[in-house]
């Protein structure tokens, strides 16, 4: 029997808690298993946001983790995962990833993520960005990192605010390599030209 894959969900307290709700429950539908640590400001948000308290989004993750356990599992490069996300990625979370201060368990997961060059996705939230954003966010990158800022696709022609969330949760699965039905890019209609 093949193991589960295994996906790494940090959520930190950056607007865009939506995402996050999103992306474990499609990660759910494709049989992968989900490890959720959750900051307190991410609690704040999700609370703010959503108006949900964070035992109904632990209830969307298979396992579950304290932000101040630094022992957990997660914290070591030899539980091996399909790598991280960060979901939304607030840009004091996204420092702290780029300068190696593991601080707590979100951030120690994406330290290890990095370490042993697993994936890692940063879904940061911030606008406009300033440059000690622009310099973390490129020295993620250049240590393997991805940053994703969550940018509405016009050319799917959302109808609602969920088609936006689904397409651009979709489109961080697919960097996993788990692939959940959703709307692609199919090239230009040229039906249209005159």
């Amino acid at each position: 029997m093949t193991p589960r894959r295994r996906l790494v969900v940090g959520i930190s307290g950056a607007t865009g808690a939506q995402y996050a709700l999103r992306l474990l429950g499609l990660a759910r539908t494709q049989d992968v298993e989900t490890h959720l640590v959750i900051s307190p400001s991410g609690v704040l948000n999700i609370r703010h946001e959503l108006g949900l308290e964070r035992a109904a989004v632990h209830a969307l993750a298979d396992h579950v983790y304290s932000p101040r356990d630094v022992g957990a599992t997660l914290a070591s490069g030899s539980f091996a995962t399909a790598g991280m996300v960060v979901v939304p990625c607030s840009m004091r979370t996204l420092a702290a990833v780029a300068h190696g201060l593991s601080d707590n368990l979100i951030t120690r997961a994406a330290d290890v993520t990095l370490k042993e060059r697993r994936r890692l996705v940063l879904m940061v939230r911030e606008t406009p960005f300033n440059l000690a954003h622009l310099r973390n966010m490129t020295s993620v990158t250049e240590m393997g990192g991805i940053i994703f800022p969550p940018l509405p696709a016009f050319y799917i022609r959302p109808a609602t605010l969920d088609d936006m969330i689904d397409h651009t949760v979709c489109r961080v699965l697919d960097l996993f390599d788990i692939h959940v039905p959703g709307p692609r890019w199919e090239g230009m209609d040229h039906s249209l030209d005159t």
